[in-house]
């Protein structure tokens, strides 16, 4: 059986890697006040960022799907890992020794099994990059240099060599201690006749890496005609490794990308290290299928890509000057339509590729290709114009028919105006208006569609997409007493921000927050998260790990959310009076207080009308109108001292 990692390298693994360090390998994040940051969830697609992580508490909460937790709750939930699979990743980045409770230091036995992929394939990745310096590898050498790479580059990007031999690599990693049944899973090696066998064999070798550096898998290219395989043979599907959620080069490009806040988009592997050695550091390409949904969403993260956005972020397309480079040109239309990004296309001229264009050309002429790109729609309206003779009447129409589609796709409706302008220019037609009001027909029938195929999915999808929920608290067991609670109605505005507060600056709140009772709070949720604070030792007490006892001595998951949730989420302050959260604080405890004051005086101002109302209970309402004074003149000292009243 494995063994657990000791308690103690757990939580020195948790404090060595800060949360925001680690979140930011997989998304842009920009400050949202009070020492946080956000960014486009990771876990949910959504069109304003409401996914925030807390670098002072070391914890992420999103305020659209409730996802949240700590640096290593991040960890398992992106990468699909077992706890002790996130613990092993984290300690190595952090270059941290580990130690088990059973069996001592033995990693190799201990690993989850993606771990143990991932160190597999790192270690192939390294016997690949020295066998290209091997006599048999002068192929690949020759091949890499006809494409202008030398040496540097190819260890820029850990380009490597296959053997040709059966099962060099096999009997490699096997030294290295790992089992057959590893290297089978991880699609290094294949079942052949006599036992497993390399996979790739006499092919040169790119390493493909996930987001964060780590090798996944190979993309191997065929050099000798003697080879019946496909042109390029990529790493199969695995437990780690899943091409349409894979972009080649994304771990190079990523700070680029983030910084310029645009992407260039290639076809294959040579045009990235092309690109990036012509000064074009954004390029990535896919890896063996088309450009889809899962690329969408990497990239969308990366720009910070929203609707939102101050600047929108561009997306540029290259493609081959051939009818198939713009076929793929076309279908990456459909797509553009996920971004809110700009997305233009950059076709090469005379049908070359980046790489290509680079050998013949020069670094200037690449970054030229992606300075003279156009808009994809334009682009996309040139191309289907292009394919009908305008010279006849028939032919304007055809072309009118095939085009005004694709401009009444165009979700922005002055892009679209502007658009259904220039078609009718490119077309020849003359009348404005006649194609002003195809291609808003058009739209109109696409809409109906639209609605009548997807209305009742879309009616019952809760929360909406990019929007916050009303209530906080994760749905339990339905119950037919009336509307849900909405935790983020104003009439419950000042207990949240008070325990806001009394979470993310216990200091600024104590210890006058610990002699509030429960009933100072209506909304439940928020009673049981005072009461939570309060078995975790009350602000008083706070230091570094009360957030965590909080946490542990919320009586549910549900709880246990509501607290990370109000840890992370901002405090409702305009962001030049960030300096005054100390009078921020003093005033929530007045506001808690009062409301709290004025709910008593209600209670009491019926029961004395009661007992006033009733024969014999004189001594009781003088009693109660005597209570009331008192509570009275407190209210008074609140509104008029503020918290020295307290």
């Amino acid at each position: 059986m494995a063994g657990r990692i000791n308690d103690e390298d757990v939580k020195t693994v948790r404090d060595a890697v800060p949360i925001d360090a680690v979140v930011s390998e997989y998304l842009q994040l920009r400050p949202a006040g009070g020492g946080n940051l956000k960014g486009l969830c990771p876990f949910h697609d959504e069109k304003s960022p409401s996914f925030h992580v807390s670098p002072s508490k070391g914890l992420y909460h999103c305020f659209g799907c409730q996802e949240g937790g700590d640096t290593l709750a991040f960890v398992m939930k992106i990468e699909h890992l077992s706890f002790s699979e996130s613990v092993e990743r984290l300690a190595a980045q952090a270059g941290i020794t580990l130690r088990y409770e059973q069996g001592g230091y033995s990693p190799g036995r201990q690993q989850g099994e993606r771990t143990r992929l991932v160190e597999a394939h790192k270690a192939a990745a390294q016997y690949y990059t020295e066998q290209l310096a091997s006599p048999e590898a002068e192929i690949g050498r020759r091949f890499l240099g006809e494409r202008g790479f030398d040496e540097a580059a190819a260890a820029h990007f850990g380009v490597g060599y296959a053997p040709a031999g059966w099962d060099h690599l096999v009997r490699f990693l096997r030294g290295r201690g790992f089992t057959d049944r590893e290297l089978l899973v991880s699609g290094l090696a294949q079942d052949g006749r006599r036992g497993p066998i390399d996979r790739f064999r006499g092919r040169l070798i790119w390493p493909i890496r996930d987001i964060t550096g780590e090798v996944i898998g190979f993309g191997a290219r065929k050099l000798r005609d003697d080879d019946n395989g496909p042109k390029y043979l990529n790493t199969p599907d695995t437990p780690i490794y899943h091409k349409s959620q894979v972009l080649y080069g994304i771990d190079l490009a990523k700070r680029d990308i983030a910084k310029t806040n645009s992407a260039v988009v290639v076809e294959g592997y040579t045009d990235v290290m092309a690109c990036h050695l012509a000064g074009v550091t954004t390029a990535i390409a896919t890896c063996g299928t088309a450009f889809g949904g899962d690329h969408v969403k990497i990239l969308r993260r990366l720009l910070m890509d929203s609707s939102t956005a101050h600047s929108a972020g561009e997306v540029v397309f290259t493609f081959d000057g051939d009818a198939a480079g713009q076929k793929a040109a076309l279908r990456a239309f459909e797509d553009d339509q996920k971004f809110a990004a700009r997305t233009s296309i950059a076709v090469s001229p005379g049908g070359m590729d980046p790489c290509e264009l680079r050998l013949a050309e020069g670094d200037e002429a690449v970054q030229q290709l992606i300075e003279r790109r156009s808009p994809l729609f334009e682009f996309a309206i040139r191309s289907i114009v292009s394919q009908h003779n305008l010279d006849t009447a028939e032919g304007r129409s055809a072309a009118l028919e095939f085009a005004g589609p694709i401009v009444a796709q165009i979700k922005d409706p002055a892009i679209q105006h502007q658009y259904a302008v220039r078609l009718a220019g490119l077309v020849g037609i003359p009348d404005e208006k006649f194609v002003l009001r195809r291609v808003g027909q058009l739209a109109r029938w696409s809409r109906q569609r639209a609605a009548g195929g997807g209305g009742t999915r879309t009616a019952t999808r809760a929360p909406v997409r990019g929007q916050q929920p009303a209530a906080t608290v994760p749905p339990g067991p339905r119950t037919p007493s009336g509307p849900p609670l909405n935790l983020r109605s104003p009439a419950l505005l000042e207990e949240r921000e008070l325990l806001k507060v009394a979470l993310q600056f216990p200091a600024l709140v104590a210890p006058a927050f610990d002699a509030y009772g429960e009933d100072e709070f209506t909304a439940a949720p928020y009673v049981a998260v005072r009461r939570a604070v309060m078995e975790a030792g009350g602000v008083s007490g706070a230091d570094d790990a009360f957030l965590e006892r909080v946490r542990e001595a919320a009586p549910d998951d549900s709880v246990r959310t509501l607290v990370r949730e109000l840890a992370v989420e901002p405090l409702t302050m305009p962001r030049r009076r960030r300096a005054e959260t100390d009078v921020y604080a003093g005033r929530r405890l007045v506001q808690v207080r009062l409301a709290a004051v004025d709910r008593k005086l209600r209670d009491l101002e019926s029961a004395a009308r009661r007992a006033e109302a009733q024969a014999g209970n004189a001594q009781a309402a003088a009693d109660l109108r005597g209570e009331l004074w008192t509570l009275e003149q407190y209210r008074t000292a609140l509104r008029e001292r503020g918290v020295a009243a307290l």
